[in-house]
């Protein structure tokens, strides 16, 4: 399976292929945690099976995957390393219905497209602002497209840009600078003059998806790289209810295998752990079967989860709370492996911190857990008030 013919999803080693990638992305995924790199082998790896061009069209040349085709890739290689993964994550989001997309004129569309699908090139929406803080919350960005006669000249400061140096293409939230502000996304390419990237990302966990600052200045693109825009005084939302279920799926999905790594991190400890006044292995007592049983159990809820929503038996509504359940069941279940195992899981020398301090960076992804629950709690007195009347 290359990507010269990028047809993943029809090969019958399609789930072969997976379990490999994911036993060698896993082996130098220390090594990226460690120092905060982007994976450039890991990417290259991966476009020679062509999973970075995944959810491109076939009729572009690319493997044309479903949400659970998605969701089988992306499971498997966050199981290997995590920050390689939420980076495709986003990949796949853009590319999943670019070409449905009537804002993006087709030249760019199929621009992208193809770019993807030849070179392995990533594009990653760049959001977050020093001041404004994340967009899901409202409010307008600071970043200023200025439109001239030779295109628009776009300067502002992005902060969290997943993959920043290892991207070809940002999509830009900005706004511009008429009296009724266009506001949505411009299609900026990562070397154009006046783009700068500023290694400020030193996280605890998820190290290697570089999310950097990239500073725009005065950075001129095009005037049809106005890709996705409306007025203030009018918007769009930037997805429909299927682009949310993507998202929550495939961004679950990342953390949902980060515990499954520490899952069989622990399973494999306990089995070979076999204390002197014990004579026999840790795995042999009811107490850490208990653990295990209660760990598998939350991550079968959200296999189950995960599956249905893939398949199209959750309705796009519950798109947030799918998000909340997978997270928190997912952190729980890294909580009970290292309570379970205590110094010896917690030793820098253990993969378990790392998926610990991984699987914690899931409640920082929109939507955070108190607007997942405010709009669940709002929406129910909504109903009720309904009806009343």
């Amino acid at each position: 399976m290359t990507h010269s013919s990028l047809r993943a999803v029809d090969i019958v080693d399609f789930d072969t292929t997976l379990e490999r990638l994911s036993a060698e992305l896993a082996s130098t995924a220390h090594v990226y945690d460690e120092s905060g790199a982007f994976p450039h082998a890991n990417f290259k790896l991966l476009h020679q099976h062509g999973l970075l061009a995944l959810t491109v069209p076939k009729g572009l040349g690319g493997g044309g995957a479903s949400l659970a085709q998605a969701r089988k890739a992306i499971s498997a290689i966050a199981k290997g390393e995590p920050s390689t993964a939420l980076i495709l994550v986003m990949q796949y989001l853009q590319h999943s219905r670019l070409q449905d997309s009537q804002a993006w004129p087709a030249h760019l569309r199929i621009k992208v497209a193809e770019d993807a699908v030849h070179n392995g090139a990533l594009i990653n929406a760049l959001r977050v602002e020093p001041d404004l803080g994340t967009p899901a919350r409202g409010g307008l960005p600071a970043t200023t497209a200025v439109r001239g006669a030779d295109g628009w000249r776009i300067s502002g400061r992005k902060l969290y840009s997943t993959g920043s140096h290892g991207l070809s293409w940002f999509s830009v939230w900005a706004r511009s600078d008429d009296a009724d502000p266009l506001v949505g996304a411009w299609l900026v390419p990562k070397d154009s003059p006046g783009v700068s990237i500023i290694d400020t990302w030193d996280h605890l966990g998820m190290r290697a998806t570089c999310s950097h600052e990239v500073v725009l200045d005065n950075v001129l693109v095009p005037l049809d790289h106005a890709v996705s825009t409306s007025p203030w005084s009018a918007p769009q939302p930037e997805l429909d209810g299927v682009g949310l279920l993507w998202m929550s799926v495939l961004l679950s999905s990342v953390y949902d295998a980060v515990a499954q790594s520490a899952r069989d991190w622990l399973v494999n400890w306990l089995e070979e752990r076999k204390p002197s006044n014990l004579g026999a292995a840790l795995s042999s007592l009811p107490r850490f079967q208990e653990t295990v049983g209660h760990i598998d159990t939350l991550l079968f809820a959200n296999r189950s989860l995960l599956d249905a929503a893939a398949w199209g038996h959750t309705p796009a509504a519950n798109a947030a709370q799918l998000k909340y359940l997978i997270t928190h069941n997912a952190i729980r279940a890294v909580e009970l492996a290292i309570e379970a195992s205590g110094n010896p899981g917690l030793s820098r020398h253990s993969p378990l911190q790392r998926h610990y301090r991984d699987v914690l960076c899931s409640r920082v992804h929109t939507p955070q857990n108190d607007a997942v629950l405010q709009g669940v709690g709002k929406a129910v007195f909504t109903q009720r008030q309904k009806e009343r009347t």
